[in-house]
């Protein structure tokens, strides 16, 4: 009864979103587009029982951001590095910014709610080589990621309400699977009501 009351939630709140953000929607495509390069980003993410997915994104990042990543000793350091976080990304673009401290540029991801690859709330979608790594180095938290991929990810979760990048990967991991096994309507809702004033405040964004 759960997931079901969940995904139709979920259907409701994304067609909602999606009409209610239209006029932003198309703001941020024709500043991309005058920027120049495409306006969605698609990188492969994993998501319930393993299953890969394409998670949508504004593009807020150089045209050739993933090229200039593999070509940087540094930055893939970084990248790899506990945190799994560049935190001064100089990938990334000016507009780009103004996206992801707000938040904007996951906006798309209501598409990926409709398509049921995501929930509106639940843990961060990982990236494979990033899970492949922390599961290599840390085999002592398999529990927690089996969790994890347990349910759905979504766009915004217990982590994200929590700090984002001021919490470290090890901490997101068993706070995400707390989520996980604690699943309920009203800790959803408890974290939808406090999405915005994290949205607005641009915390632990980067």
């Amino acid at each position: 009864m759960f997931f079901f009351i969940k995904r139709v939630a979920d259907i409701i709140v994304a067609i909602i979103g999606l009409i209610i953000f239209s006029p932003l929607f198309l703001a941020v495509y024709l500043v991309l587009k005058l920027e120049g390069g495409s306006v969605v980003y698609k990188q492969t993410r994993i998501g319930k029982a393993r299953k890969l997915f394409q998670l949508l994104k504004f593009r807020s990042m150089v045209q050739n951001a993933d090229e200039l990543l593999f070509n940087d000793r540094d930055l893939l350091k970084e990248l790899r590095s506990g945190a799994h976080k560049i935190i001064e990304d100089p990938r990334v673009t000016r507009v780009g910014r103004v996206l992801r401290k707000f938040s904007i540029d996951e906006f798309p991801q209501f598409i990926n709610v409709l398509l049921s690859d995501m929930s509106f709330v639940g843990p961060r979608a990982y990236r494979p080589d990033e899970l492949e790594k922390y599961e290599k180095e840390h085999p002592e938290s398999c529990g927690y990621i089996e969790s994890i991929l347990s349910v759905k990810p979504g766009i915004t979760g217990l982590w994200q309400v929590s700090g984002r990048s001021n919490v470290s990967f090890d901490q997101r991991v068993k706070m995400e699977a707390e989520y996980a096994r604690r699943k309920s309507l009203l800790l959803d809702l408890y974290i939808i009501l406090k999405t915005p004033i994290v949205v607005i405040r641009g915390e632990g964004a980067a």
